[in-house]
């Protein structure tokens, strides 16, 4: 039996601002079909990992692979390419234009392509999103805002989406929501890995799970082992 090749991977990496030594020996493997959630307090480096996987920040050693294919040499935009996309934290919207600009924006490498499958599926997960086109994004709510930036990463048909902490400066109820719609994309059919604080939330829909802290990846196991286990529930689920 063949050995089964992870969609994304980093081995053995370790990534530098300058001379700050953030992510040490860092392994990360992400299966087609898979929900992955990587967990950690702030400035422990999972922002920085995001980074590394998009090619914003190159390895000092170690390697990003897409699909068992080194691609430290590979642009952001030949990963995106590949089928690598990203929701930022924080939504990051260009907020002076409208919504259906921000959508077309999320296949800007696909100029010349029919975009309405596209749309049309962006607007079966998203009816609000259809109904705000022509509205300026920045005056969207926040809940609408990130709609259209999980919308804007479908529009580039990504085989893995990353999200940056999903659940950042939304109400519960919405977090709630984003969550149960994380699980509606994957179910279509597409990998995701998330990070995020809210390690109750994002255990409860993802397979696995990795812990980072200081820039090591000090836990990594099932989710339902993740949630169980008393190191875990001690230092990040709230438990005394």
């Amino acid at each position: 039996m063949s050995e089964r090749i992870p969609v994304l991977s980093l081995k053995g990496v370790n990534t530098h601002y300058g001379p700050v030594h953030i992510l040490k020996d860092v392994d990360i493997d992400v299966y087609a079909g898979e929900i992955v959630s990587l967990l950690g307090g702030n400035a422990s480096g999972k922002t920085t990992t995001l980074k590394t996987m998009l090619g914003y920040l190159k390895p000092s050693a170690g390697a990003v692979y897409l699909d068992g294919v080194n691609v430290n040499d590979w642009s952001t935009a030949q990963r995106v390419g590949h089928g690598l996309t990203m929701v930022p934290e924080n939504r990051r919207l260009f907020k002076r234009m409208t919504v259906r600009e921000n959508l077309e924006i999320g296949a800007y490498l696909r100029d010349g392509e029919n975009l309405d499958p596209d749309f049309d599926r962006v607007f079966e997960i998203f009816p609000r999103v259809k109904e705000r086109l022509t509205q300026k994004a920045g005056t969207l709510s926040g809940g609408e805002q990130q709609m259209v930036a999980m919308g804007r990463a479908l529009m580039a048909r990504p085989k893995v989406l990353l999200m940056d902490e999903p659940s950042m400066g939304l109400a519960p109820v919405l977090v709630a929501q984003n969550f149960e719609i994380i699980q509606r994309i994957n179910n279509a059919g597409t990998t995701v890995f998330v990070v995020e604080q809210n390690a109750n939330m994002a255990l409860t829909i993802a397979d696995r799970g990795y812990v980072l802290q200081s820039g090591n990846i000090v836990l990594s196991d099932s989710s339902q082992a993740l949630l169980a286990n008393p190191q875990m529930r001690a230092a990040y689920l709230g438990d005394v």
